[in-house]
């Protein structure tokens, strides 16, 4: 999410200034206000700033073929960072990844790079992560193929249920075939993944491991919702993804159904569900319970206090899963902290050892599993 549910609030540079702003967004309203009437007050961390600038010095568009999925257009925004704008038939229209190139990549014309995905929350956007954290001065990054695709205010990574019916928006298949296809086509992308998200895009890189099996060596989640069929803690998992869909004007059961008449649908998405798939992938899971802590500048709001405090019991409920299946986590519930950027920037850097060491070994496990709800 960048929180659970929360409004996009754009913060922009100065008209023309082509530049992005990395300060914390306003909480936005509607959805806000929606979900205080309903159960949990969640909060919006908001994307930024205006996408400018020229086109890119490396990348080339794609030619349209068969109906597949076209790169449309190609910015640079710096040495290393793009902009893709792809025409995608599994969402119906046109949607954006950012990439950041590994500091090698013109010099060494043939080389295959591994890769990170980095999935951002709700309510949020493509750019947060360069808005938002220092992912794009990293050393450790330097050879890596960094991808932060968009994924919806409220797309939850998955292909919708829509009564039945499928259709779009499909998320899953945008990234993990569209996108993935055209990366490797164009930009060099290797067979070695691995995948990390905040909130909402916490979900996605456990459920994205643990739905294709083999294609990511780790996973890592930040203040992620990780049962979402949980029932305890200050709102239920199903209730809070009802709501923030609510929120934003989407149809409550077009995700992934109805939570009791599509059980098993909602169950072949839910993490905790899943989790006998996850073997033989690294993981890494973080939460805060909610506190302000050392990371928080000034006054925090209910609303980041009181969603990070309802997804540390969801959190405890998935690493207990993985404990239990004898699958190995590192687990950092670090206490004082709430549902903000400062405190993911610290978990990207303290995961980074698990996600790059994984892209050294050998692959992950492409067996099937016994989790339930694999149904879809």
């Amino acid at each position: 999410m960048v929180g659970s549910a929360h409004h996009l609030v754009e913060l922009t540079a100065p008209a023309g200034s082509g530049i992005e702003s990395k300060s914390t967004p306003n909480w936005g309203a509607r959805a806000v206000d929606t979900l205080l009437r309903r159960s949990l007050p969640l909060a919006v961390l908001a994307a930024a700033a205006l996408l400018a600038l020229s086109l890119a010095a490396c990348g080339s568009a794609e030619a349209p073929a068969d109906g597949r999925a076209r790169v449309l257009d190609v910015r640079a925004l710096g040495p290393r960072l793009r902009d893709l704008t792809i025409e995608s038939p599994a969402l119906g229209r046109r949607a954006r990844a950012r990439l950041l190139l590994p500091s090698r990549y013109r010099a060494e014309p043939h080389r295959h790079w591994p890769v990170l995905w980095l999935l951002h929350g709700c309510c949020d956007s493509y750019r947060s992560w360069t808005r938002s954290t220092d992912v794009d001065q990293l050393a450790e990054l330097r050879n890596v193929l960094v991808v932060m695709p968009e994924a919806g205010d409220v797309g939850f990574y998955s292909d919708w249920y829509n009564g039945g019916q499928d259709g779009s928006p499909r998320w899953e298949t945008f990234h993990l075939t569209e996108l993935r296809r055209l990366l490797e086509r164009h930009w060099r992308a290797g067979g070695r993944r691995v995948v990390a998200g905040v909130s909402m895009g916490g979900f996605g890189a456990m459920a994205y491991a643990a739905r294709h099996r083999g294609m990511f060596r780790a996973a890592a989640s930040y203040s992620g919702l990780l049962h979402t069929r949980y029932q305890g803690g200050p709102v239920a998992g199903p209730a809070l993804i009802q709501n923030l869909l609510g929120a934003f004007d989407e149809n409550r059961s077009a995700l992934w159904g109805d939570p009791g008449g599509q059980a098993q649908v909602w169950a072949a998405h839910d993490p905790y569900d899943l989790a006998p798939c996850l073997r033989g992938v690294g993981l890494f899971v973080s939460v805060g319970n909610g506190r302000p802590g050392a990371l928080d500048r000034g006054p925090t709001s209910a609303r980041v206090r009181q969603l990070e405090r309802a997804l540390l019991p969801q959190n405890v409920a998935f690493v207990e899963r993985l404990r239990s299946l004898r699958l190995p986590v590192e687990f950092d519930a670090y206490g004082r902290g709430t549902h903000s950027w400062p405190y993911w920037q610290r978990e990207l850097h303290r995961s980074l050892p698990l996600l790059l060491g994984a892209l050294q070994t050998g692959p992950a496990s492409s067996r099937s599993c016994a989790a339930a709800g694999r149904s879809r």
